[in-house]
Order: C-alpha cells, then sequence, then structure tokens
C-alpha cells in the first residue's frame, strides 16, 4: 500500500507513517519557488517521508505565503509530516544544512533545494537506486530545462556508469581523476545522455559523479560518520561549495552516484547565495588538491561555460552551492562551487 494517502482519504485522521527518508529543505524568502519544490513533493508516492523546512527568511516566515501554507496543508492531508523551522540568524549554508541534519531522525536524508521540482516517482527511483548501488549516497543532476536544445556531447564523454559490481569508494579532489566530470551536470546535459542512451522512465542508472548539486540522498549513518556539514565553523558565513564538501567525504568513505534518468528540474530562479567569495573546499582540504593538469581548472577559466540561458540577471543555476564559474556558480572551484 502506497504512503501516499489520495483524495478519498484526506478527511481522515491518521498519524502519518514513520518516514524512511527525512526530505530537508534550506530556505531563505523564496515563497514561489519552495510552493513549486513542495508541490512536487507532494507527488511523491513512496517511500514514507518526512519534509523539514529551515526557513532563513529576513522578513516574513515562508509559511505567510498562501502558496506555501497551501501546499503544507495537501502534503499533511496526504499523511506526511511537515515541519516549519525559523532558524535565525544566517550563519552560512553549511551551518543551515548542519541544522537541518541535527533535526532529522530517518535512516536516509535528501537534501533538496528550495528550487528543485521533483516528478512524480523520483522519490521513489532515487531511493531504490541508492538502495541498489550500495554507496552513501545518490543524487539526480537538477536540469534546466530551458537547454533542452542545447545539445553538448562533448561535455558528455566523461560520463561512465557504475558496473555491475556497484559503487565504491572514490577520493575527488580538485584535478584529481574523474574531477572532469563536473561538465556532465551543465545545462540539459543528463536529458540528452538519458535520450542517447534510450532508457526507460523508471530506469535507474547509477554513474560515477565529480559531486551532485541540488538533490542528494544520503545515507544518514554515513554522513554523520564523515562529519556531516560540522565544518560550518571553519568556514566565513559567506562561502559556497559546503555540500561538495561533505559529499567529497561520504565518497571517500562509501562513495557516490548520479541516477539517471535525473527526476529532477531546477527552477532557474534568483539566487539567494550573492557572495561565493569563499569556497569551502579550499578551506576544509587546505593543502590536500591533487596535482593539476592541463585539462584542470585553468581551462575551466578560459571556458566560461554557463549551465543555462538566465532569465533574471541574478539567476542562479542547478547546484549553485558547488559549481564552477563556467557552469555559471562560484567563481573559485573552477579556479583551484547540488540545489554536479
Amino acid at each position: 500500500m502506497r504512503s501516499r494517502r489520495g483524495a478519498a482519504r484526506w478527511a481522515l485522521s491518521s498519524q502519518p507513517a514513520p518516514p524512511a527518508v527525512d526530505v530537508l529543505v534550506p530556505t531563505a524568502g523564496r515563497t514561489s519557488a519552495l510552493a513549486v519544490t513542495l508541490a512536487g513533493l507532494a507527488a511523491q508516492d513512496d517511500p514514507a517521508f518526512r519534509v523539514i523546512v529551515s526557513d532563513q527568511s529576513p522578513s516574513a516566515p515562508v509559511d505567510a505565503d498562501p502558496a506555501v501554507r497551501a501546499m503544507v496543508r495537501v502534503l499533511r492531508a496526504q499523511g506526511r509530516e511537515v515541519v516549519l523551522l525559523r532558524h535565525l540568524p544566517r550563519r552560512g549554508m553549511a551551518e543551515q544544512r548542519q541544522f537541518l541534519l541535527d533535526t532529522s531522525r530517518a535512516p536516509r536524508v535528501l537534501f533538496l533545494d528550495d528550487d528543485v521540482w521533483l516528478e512524480p516517482g523520483a522519490l521513489e527511483r532515487l531511493d531504490a537506486a541508492l538502495t541498489e548501488s550500495g554507496g552513501g549516497f545518490a543524487g539526480y543532476a537538477v536540469q534546466g530545462l530551458s537547454h533542452l536544445d542545447d545539445v553538448r556531447p562533448h561535455e558528455r564523454e566523461a560520463f561512465e556508469p557504475w558496473g555491475p559490481a556497484g559503487v565504491r569508494p572514490e577520493r575527488m579532489r580538485r584535478g584529481a581523476p574523474g574531477f572532469e566530470r563536473w561538465r556532465l551536470h551543465n545545462a540539459a546535459n543528463m536529458a540528452h545522455e538519458a535520450a542517447d542512451r534510450g532508457l526507460d522512465d523508471d530506469a535507474r542508472l547509477a554513474y560515477r559523479i565529480a559531486w551532485v548539486g541540488g538533490c542528494v540522498l544520503f545515507e544518514r549513518a554515513e554522513l554523520l560518520a564523515a562529519g556531516g556539514f560540522r565544518f560550518w565553523r571553519d568556514l566565513p558565513s559567506a562561502h559556497a561549495g559546503e555540500d561538495v564538501v561533505a559529499q567529497w567525504r561520504v565518497m571517500e568513505r562509501a562513495g557516490g552516484a548520479g541516477v539517471l534518468p535525473s527526476g529532477a528540474v531546477h527552477l532557474e530562479a534568483p539566487t539567494t547565495v550573492v557572495d561565493r567569495g569563499t569556497e569551502a573546499s579550499e578551506i576544509v582540504f587546505a593543502g590536500e588538491s591533487a596535482q593539476q593538469g592541463p585539462a584542470g581548472p585553468e581551462r575551466e577559466r578560459r571556458e566560461k561555460d554557463e549551465r543555462h540561458a538566465r532569465p533574471h540577471p541574478g539567476a542562479e543555476v542547478p547546484g549553485r552551492h558547488r559549481l564552477s564559474r563556467e557552469q555559471g556558480g562560484h567563481p573559485r572551484i573552477g579556479a583551484g562551487r547540488g540545489r554536479g
């Protein structure tokens, strides 16, 4: 029996099912995007999940918005627990993510950016892919659908599925073997890769990554064992790339994977992280970067590639807290920054 209650049972009184996944959503002042994100969650049947929103909006809380309130009601009528937490002052994205992780209790946690829509069934596929792969996390590349006509086969040359043995631990740093996979998640590259491979909608092809931005499902125990985001104390409040650090640490312990086809769509909304002057990995992994060759960050700086057309002068791109400048994100990870 599916965990989502249908409309015929909305008026029935019953306790939410124990969550198998806690969906953790950091947000700050983007109510219209958050409402769409919650609507995507309302389209998920299984597994049973709870939604926890950490709200760092500078003025009115997010549930003052009618659309957000409406989607919270829908989720609760469907049998989902929804927790809205005001969390101020802002101390940076790493601290906000650690706050959400500390609040969670389910065996798996999905860090979902507040500007990502999930297609129906996406959570169930991602959950199954994580189980099948045996890694520490699995994620969807959030797709900028304004780039569906922007086909870039050269950026997909590094695509490499994990083999029958499943996901394995891997050390990743800027300039390390595999770092060039960051280009995979530009534009709508993974939508094109899925089409070229003739994948079914319910396929779960795990592939090797540099990192994944915006929609990442972790084994909670693995993320905790890797330290979570407790390194936030070592960072200034204005930083980017905190999710890259956490993923690289989990990858070293248990491995990680992207999942194709991706069921996550980036809303291409204006960014709320405007100061990207500090890249988290440069501080946390200071002195640990792999030897950089001619194909490394210097070439990334020259290419100045963007993930998608910008509908707004301040619009951000998929995986905004973890991208190189060429992907439209932080200007320094490529020089060597879910929601690669």
